[in-house]
């Protein structure tokens, strides 16, 4: 990874620091730096694929972690992204057909996992892939002592992840040490990171926000902390009795530790929570306010090809800013709303947000479908389209290909859902159309909560919306469905309006 001068220093000075803490289980700096010279020089040693079609410049060893949050994550991860080695970070808790096609387009020299009889396992031997189960390695770790320090970083090849797109197949992004290091070095300061405050990030360290916030803990020579399995009370637990200072999480996870936790005092050694991921709202800042009463709260908008994006904070006991709005540039960062030409829209005006800034990815190794993430003069895009302020406050409005025609207009979930997250009693919610005789699309709306009284959140949709913008139909759920990222699961929640699942409960007035 792109922070091997600082893992060695950290090391160096403070060996016996925990580096990573996952359901009480400690890894210390200097135990985290003799295991992964340990296998970086196991991994040297391998037979490199004589399968592998990809073109990967600069890239020797490429090894797959389908490892979930297991305390032997950060070794594997930290060997695999040492000069001329590249790692790949797939899901475990994918469905088994995406890995599978994964698996076979990586064609890596080594899978890692944390379940020798599991899927990934499987579906790797089936194609003669070696595969090595963290925590029952072949290797004596205890002989790195006196070998040589892992290689220099370069400006290659180091991560290769992957993000949904609008069909099925997962498409592979891959990223240089270069950039993630431009932006460790720029969110120390944005973050106020130099007295690395321990951090811990529930979500899945397969994707992009967990794994992140794992690399910039132990960049800053932090404690990282962890849950092997998502669990708000464990989550909330470990947050009081090791004090963190940082969380980082997405809003689903932080407003499922705020329900686990609810009744217990209040959190007082975080200073700060980041999140993302989703849009804050009214509801959901109180919520923190009362749970972490000393933290500042700060938001940001980005994505896994772009970065970060913007960055907005909360400071004081009001919300001083408006809360529809994702905040300002992040630094380093222009944005831009264009049309379809794109042309630069101005402010004030819908368009598709473009951003230029040196913290782009490089592309896709595959996926491309052309409806997301592309380069062009204006800058790059994923596809997301929203409108900024004349003082550069941006507003997500949504993905286009997420937008509704009901009735001849057009409607972005994004705001109906922001409309009804603002209800009094209600916690969450997600709107999508259904296919309608008259009106083309229907709006559907389902929200979790205290408050069921369709009129009730008609009529609070009603003050911030044009009628045409006003749910047809409400639903509610008890628990909502989620992806291994901490997010709802909005396609389940979608069938289960359609089916008739009782996940979801019809509302009528």
């Amino acid at each position: 990874m792109p922070i091997h001068a600082q893992l060695l220093r950290h090391a160096t000075e403070t060996p016996d620091k925990p580096a990573l803490v996952i359901d009480g289980r400690s890894l210390s700096y200097g135990e985290l730096h003799v295991c992964a010279k340990a296998i970086y020089r196991f991994l040297q040693d391998l037979p490199r694929s004589n399968r592998r079609t990809l073109d990967l410049p600069g890239v020797d060893k490429l090894a797959a972690l389908s490892l979930g949050n297991h305390i032997g994550f950060a070794e594997y991860f930290a060997a695999a992204t040492a000069f001329p080695n590249a790692c790949a970070v797939i899901d475990p808790m994918m469905p088994a057909e995406r890995i599978e096609r994964i698996v076979e387009r990586l064609a890596p020299d080594v899978l890692i996992v944390d379940d020798d009889a599991g899927p990934s396992a499987e579906i790797a031997r089936r194609f003669g892939i070696p595969v090595v189960t963290a925590g029952a390695e072949a290797f004596e770790l205890a002989a790195a002592e006196g070998e040589a320090e892992l290689p220099a970083d370069t400006d290659k090849i180091f991560l290769i992840g992957f993000t949904s797109g609008t069909t099925a197949e997962p498409k592979a992004y891959y990223r240089s040490r270069e950039q993630w290091r431009r932006s460790l070095d720029r969110g120390r300061v944005v973050f106020e990171l130099e007295d690395a405050p321990s951090t811990m990030c529930p979500g899945a360290l397969a994707h992009g926000l967990a794994l992140y916030a794992l690399v910039e803990a132990v960049d800053v020579g932090a404690t990282f902390h962890s849950v092997r399995k998502w669990d708000p009370v464990a989550a909330a637990r470990t947050l009081s009795s090791w004090h963190v200072e940082r969380l980082v999480a997405v809003p689903t996870h932080i407003a499922g530790i705020a329900r686990g936790w609810a009744g217990e005092p209040a959190l007082t050694s975080l200073r700060d929570v980041l999140t993302a991921g989703a849009k804050l709202d009214r509801n959901g800042v109180e919520s923190m306010r009362c749970l972490f009463p000393k933290a500042r709260i700060r938001e940001y908008y980005g994505a896994s090809e772009l970065g970060f994006m913007t960055v907005s904070t909360l400071v004081g006991g009001e919300i001083d800013f408006p809360i529809d709005r994702v905040g300002q540039a992040y630094p380093g960062v222009e944005i831009s709303i264009r049309d379809p030409d794109e042309n630069d829209a101005g402010t004030d005006v819908a368009g598709t947000i473009f951003v230029d800034s040196d913290l782009i990815a490089d592309g896709y190794l595959w996926g491309d479908d052309g409806q997301a993430f592309r380069v062009t003069e204006a800058g790059a895009t994923v596809g997301d389209l929203g409108e900024l302020d004349a003082n550069g406050m941006l507003r997500v409005i949504g993905r286009a290909g997420g937008m509704m025609i009901t009735g001849g207009n057009n409607v972005y979930p994004a705001e109906v859902e922001s409309a009804l997250k603002a209800c009094p009693g209600v916690e969450d919610a997600v709107v999508f159309g259904l296919p309608d005789a008259y009106f083309g699309q229907r709006i559907v709306a389902v929200v979790s909560g205290e408050t069921v009284d369709p009129k009730i959140l008609a009529d609070h949709c009603a003050q911030m919306l044009g009628k045409y913008k006003i749910p047809k139909q409400f639903y509610h759920i008890r628990s909502w469905p989620m992806t291994s990222s901490g997010k709802i699961s909005r396609g389940q929640v979608e069938r289960a309006v359609v089916s008739g699942d009782d996940l979801v409960l019809h509302l009528s007035a």
